[in-house]
């Protein structure tokens, strides 16, 4: 099978190097966006890419040769060096499927348990404050969602940075950001590759969140203070109450990694983020050559089957 095949293996190692810059200088929602569409679509397009190399690979079985009339010479010789290509491929399809599959498994059940979490939260105010002397805040998606703070998080703020925190857990909620995290995850656990890309969403996720607070607010040093006092709160305060998996706060996915914040808090305080067309340029190529090389796959393939009948 031709080069072009292999193109949608190889491109998802330009997205996972790209996905930072893409985090860091493109409007928040764009870069989320860009993002999960394009972790979806690269991982869609090798998953397909694997499973064409598996089917060529089947062909060569003389029992399949034999039930769809396929020569086994013409298959050795349009393809000599098919079986290793095919064997890895079977292999590695059926390891994306499944780590797909179970990842997207579990964070439905995350989605789910929140959801019912969320529901039997008392009263029927969108926000929930919780006696947890622990400093936390968080958004659980639901039918509807609700926003989980606690005293020990309003105690560490003050009253405008309230306005600021439930600004930002608005946004998660509004914004159905849990879902752009759920398909970026699933995507990386498809193609592993692309992890980068699903750090990256978590993080623009956040970014997204406060800049609609700076919008709201009017103030982007106001909310970049918040994220910093919410952040010192959270550490030095220990937590009763557990946070939900499928949650989002203020803070990120549970705790933030190693040096979020103080990104997020530098983002904050600097002019708001424009989108560089040579950036937007180069991703709509790499989506477009990573379209176009799966269907190449597809028509290498598909001739490659109509030459397998030739006796």
């Amino acid at each position: 099978m031709h080069l072009a095949v292999y193109l949608p293996l190889l491109l998802p190692v330009l997205a996972a190097l790209g996905a930072g810059p893409l985090s860091r200088r493109l409007e928040p929602r764009l870069a989320t966006w860009l993002l999960t569409v394009a972790g979806l679509a690269l991982a869609a397009s090798s998953t397909c890419v694997l499973g064409l190399l598996a089917l060529a690979g089947l062909v060569r079985v003389p029992l399949v040769a034999a039930l769809k009339g396929y020569s086994p010479e013409t298959v050795a010789r349009q393809d000599p060096t098919g079986w290793p290509a095919a064997l890895a491929g079977a292999v590695l399809l059926a390891l994306a499927v499944l780590a797909a599959v179970r990842l997207a498994a579990r964070r439905a059940g995350a989605l789910w348990s929140a959801a019912l979490e969320a529901a039997c939260l008392p009263g029927t105010d969108p926000v929930v404050v919780t006696d947890d002397p622990g400093a936390q805040a968080y958004t659980m998606p639901g039918l509807p969602g609700r926003i989980v703070v606690s005293h020990g998080m309003l105690d560490a703020l003050d009253p405008t940075e309230h306005e600021i925190l439930l600004a930002h857990e608005r946004a998660h909620l509004d914004n159905h950001h849990y879902a752009f995290v759920s398909l970026a995850q699933v995507a990386a656990a498809a193609n592993p590759l692309l992890r980068p890309l699903a750090t990256a969403v978590a993080y623009t996720v956040e970014r997204w969140a406060d800049e609609h607070a700076a919008r709201r607010t009017g103030d982007r040093r106001a909310v970049a203070e918040t994220v910093a006092r919410a952040a010192v709160a959270a550490k030095r305060s220990r937590t009763a109450d557990p946070v939900p998996a499928a949650a989002l706060g203020i803070l990120g996915r549970r705790r933030p990694g190693p040096g979020v914040v103080p990104r997020r808090v530098a983002a904050l305080l600097a002019p708001p983020p424009q989108n560089p067309p040579l950036l937007l340029v180069v991703s709509a190529a790499l989506l477009a050559a990573t379209a176009l090389s799966a269907l190449e796959a597809a028509r290498d393939l598909h001739q490659f089957l109509e030459l397998a009948h030739a006796r």
